[in-house]
């Protein structure tokens, strides 16, 4: 007992150390225009009611998918996977109801080659293109050419974000972190936060939806019915 004891203070204080060493990263005046834009409603406002959109989830098996970081091809190939082991037991595509939620560090994949290049996305959020295994400057899920993507055993598999669209599935971003991420990285471009985070959205690939937060999407999600899964 006491080596347990000792081990959870060790934790403890390991755990509030990455706190204070992050609050101190984070200056009061990198908050300031976030502040600035949620009295603007620039944190909450969305063009398209994303509670309408959830009514969309259709199917019977219905699972959403927790992305919140750049982890290879796994945010992708797991829906993918979803689809074709229901087909094997079947269950067609129309049946099935799969929403995948791009939050923190996993909003790069909303956006089209474009913003990937201009802002630097790839170092940014710490992705390699999986071709030349150096930072990303475009987003290899904005459709793939045929072959891009492969896994042992399945072979080829289309998880182009445009190819499981076409497949049934809803992708959405969140909000949120679009807000303090097109702030930090303003900050670190010198450039308008409020005209970077207006630029990220010209350049959200078609039928992505924007939410109010991630964590709110992971809500409404379960609330429609939808098995969480974290994409790991």
């Amino acid at each position: 007992m006491p080596t347990n004891d000792s081990k959870s203070t060790t934790d403890r204080r390991r755990f509030l150390g990455t706190i204070a060493s992050g609050a101190a990263a984070m200056s009061l005046a990198t908050f300031a225009p976030i502040t600035t834009h949620a009295e603007n409603n620039f944190l909450t406002g969305t063009d398209d009611d994303p509670d309408a959109w959830f009514k969309k989830v259709k199917g019977t098996h219905r699972i959403v998918f927790d992305v919140v970081k750049p982890n290879g091809i796994l945010p992708f190939a797991w829906p993918r996977v979803f689809l074709l082991t229901n087909a094997a037991t079947k269950t067609p595509e129309s049946d099935c109801g799969i929403v995948v939620i791009l939050r923190h560090d996993a909003i790069p994949f909303a956006f089209e080659n474009r913003i990937w290049e201009k802002y630097q996305f790839g170092e940014f959020f710490k992705f390699d293109d999986p071709k030349t295994n150096k930072p990303s400057t475009r987003n290899p899920f904005q459709n793939p050419a045929k072959g891009d993507f492969t896994v042992p055993g399945f072979g080829e598999v289309q998880i182009g974000i445009n190819e499981l669209q076409a497949s049934g599935v809803m992708f959405c971003v969140c909000h949120a972190a679009m807000t303090v991420m097109s702030t930090v990285l303003a900050g670190q471009m010198k450039m308008d936060a409020k005209e970077v985070f207006n630029d990220w959205k010209s350049g959200l690939l078609p039928g992505i939806q924007i939410v109010p937060s991630g964590v709110w999407a992971v809500g409404r999600a379960q609330e429609h019915g939808c098995k969480y899964c974290y994409a790991e």
